[in-house]
């Protein structure tokens, strides 16, 4: 039976004082309805259909064309039921099928949970919700079941007895209707509550008047049913996101030496075998390959880190780092970065789109912009890559071999050949042939007694 998923999304945000939609808002780097919209992307073929209003054309722009939208007319009405009633047309085109309710503010609901559901279903039930059992359900929405263990009511917290809110076992929000039970009872939905709104909770009341079954199912994790209303959620989001990526990424061989303290975006990948000290933030399309140990504080984005590489307090982003090389510390590979294998970068390094070819080191305090560098190269203390020249960016390439001494300037465009020697303080704006020497600067000269003399002159003090 086919599958159709309603995500609720046309809430106003106004908690989340911002101009971003609330769906919109990233937990661990991403938006928020993209969780859910991969999650139930993990059960049904279907295209989701997205039930927007308020802001509709930041929703819109992100999700493109992955998504059917519907307008909800806030003239109508709100609460849970109108984002259904404004569904009805794209339900009914289904015929009969499975519809599911979800939202786009709540990016921790599972596949496993929805399969639950949808067994529940096919198994008999007319209806099936997702609930869960809390030592503190203040606020949300009651279980109410019969003789029968299946559920008779849900009691919103501002409409419960004072007996009622003893309860602990509370709606997460997700339900699962055949399509012609749903349709049969949502226009009966009236606003007989607290807040005057249109509940989808009463179609569990309702439900029951007509004969149906309606299941829960109860899941073991209690975060499933956790919305995101204003910043203090995002933030306690981004904490529970963040323990379940880590947690994972341990269980499949990672080592983290402190995991509260480290920072892992979804779409990051990570090998076994890898060791990450605190306060690491790793960001985007990061892919880090087994053996690789990112000491404290680095910050690694849509980057790539070969084998038994070693980064420490460094900064990456759209960077490839080799095989066995060692990073920084506190070093900047910016984009356009490519390192070979076996490479030393040392600390204060900045490298930005260039080339190092395998064996080549880069001690401490220089600069590499826009160039190519071959094999075994070795830059000394201070080296700077001058690739601008007020207009445009110019490039430098070192041949194979080659030692650069200290504080040398390699003015661009420039070919330095394989296996060339530059002294130290020399600053370089002519090609230099294989094998050759370069010193380019002035032959000093030293004057003996010049100091007293200018003490007695009375020109120095």
């Amino acid at each position: 039976m086919k599958c159709v998923f309603l995500v609720l999304a046309a809430g106003k945000g106004e908690r989340m004082k911002a101009k971003t939609h609330k769906v919109l808002h990233k937990v661990c780097g991403r938006p928020m309805i993209d969780y859910i919209l991969e999650t139930v992307s993990a059960v049904s073929e279907e295209k989701p259909i997205v039930i927007i209003s308020h802001e509709k054309q930041q929703v819109m722009d992100h999700l493109g064309d992955r998504v059917i939208y519907v307008e909800q007319d806030p003239k109508d009405g709100w609460g849970t039921a109108m984002p259904v009633k404004a569904s009805r047309k794209q339900i009914e085109e289904h015929g009969e099928c499975l519809v599911f309710t979800t939202f786009g503010d709540t990016p921790f609901l599972t596949p496993e949970s929805l399969n639950m559901l949808k067994n529940a279903v096919l198994d008999g039930a007319d209806a099936a919700l997702l609930s869960c059992v809390v030592d503190d359900p203040f606020k949300l929405g009651r279980i109410l079941r019969d003789e029968n263990g299946n559920v008779s009511r849900i009691v919103e917290e501002k409409d419960c007895t004072e007996e009622q809110k003893k309860i602990k076992e509370i709606n997460c929000g997700y339900f699962c209707f055949r399509a012609s039970a749903l349709l049969g009872v949502i226009d009966l939905i009236q606003p007989n509550n607290a807040k005057g709104e249109y509940y989808l909770t009463d179609t569990i009341e309702l439900l029951n008047k007509q004969g149906k079954i309606v299941k829960a199912i109860i899941s073991s994790d209690p975060t499933e049913g956790q919305g995101i209303n204003d910043k203090a959620d995002l933030a306690k989001a981004n904490e529970i996101m963040r323990q379940r990526i880590n947690h994972k990424l341990m269980v499949d061989g990672v080592e983290m030496i402190d995991p509260k303290t480290t920072y892992i975006e979804p779409t990051v990948k990570i090998e076994a075998g890898v060791t990450i000290y605190p306060g690491s933030v790793l960001e985007g399309n990061t892919v880090i390959k087994s053996g690789a140990v990112l000491r404290g504080n680095c910050r690694i984005t849509d980057s790539q880190i070969g084998e038994n590489t070693t980064v420490e307090s460094s900064v990456l982003i759209e960077a490839s780092v080799g095989c066995g090389t060692t990073i920084g510390p506190n070093a900047y590979l910016r984009p356009g970065t490519v390192v070979g294998d076996n490479c030393r970068v040392g600390d204060f390094v900045e490298i930005k789109n260039s080339t190092i070819g395998r064996g080549t080191k880069i001690s401490h305090l220089t600069y590499v912009g826009d160039a190519t560098l071959g094999e075994r190269i070795n830059l000394g203390c201070g080296v700077v890559f001058v690739n601008y020249d007020g207009k445009n960016k110019q490039r430098v390439s070192v041949g194979d071999d080659s030692f650069i001494g200290c504080n040398v300037n390699l003015v661009a465009p420039l070919n330095i050949g394989k296996r060339v020697y530059i002294a130290a303080g020399s600053t370089v704006t002519k090609d230099i042939e294989d094998g050759a020497l370069c010193i380019a600067r002035e032959r000093e000269t030293v004057k003996p007694g010049w100091v007293w003399e200018r003490i007695e002159k009375g020109l120095l003090k």
